[in-house]
């Protein structure tokens, strides 16, 4: 049996575990979910394990097929992408700046984890406008070829 019907079959298990835990929480309501701490143990806990289950086995196929694509493919251009990914979010460190802030609950928000929410913002921007340009740049292309 190939890897893709593994998977597909183990996707269609979890998908139908969710759904009926899905039902679960529908059929239970939001006042009971918010009332009370049993109803919520009972129906909403179940529901999160599955996201949670699902959560590490995304990250140990996506950990598996990195680190297979590293020892079969180029590991120099591997290197310089992360430098460059480096690169961008010690940019975005340096745009940025950290201030403490009283958040909506009462409690401070150092000035440090400021700036690195900052940062990851600002590094998103980065990135996003560089794909969105390199989508154009890449329509364009085919237009003119």
């Amino acid at each position: 049996m190939s890897l893709h019907k593994i998977l597909k079959y183990i996707a269609l298990v979890i998908g139908v575990i969710g759904l009926i835990l899905w039902g679960r929480v529908l059929m239970a309501g939001d006042d009971a979910i918010e009332n009370s701490a049993d109803v919520q143990a009972s129906v909403v806990t179940p529901f999160l394990y599955v996201a949670y289950i699902v959560f590490a086995i995304i990250v140990l196929l996506v950990l598996f097929f990195v680190i297979k694509g590293l020892f079969s493919g180029d590991i120099m251009r591997t290197l310089i992408a992360v430098g460059a990914f480096i690169v961008v979010i010690g940019i975005a460190y340096l745009l940025t700046s950290g201030t403490e802030r009283q958040l909506n609950d009462g409690t401070m928000l150092s000035a440090n984890a400021d700036h690195w929410v900052g940062a990851g913002l600002v590094t998103f921007y980065i990135l996003a406008g560089t794909a969105i340009l390199l989508m154009i740049l890449s329509g364009v292309r085919k237009l003119i070829n």
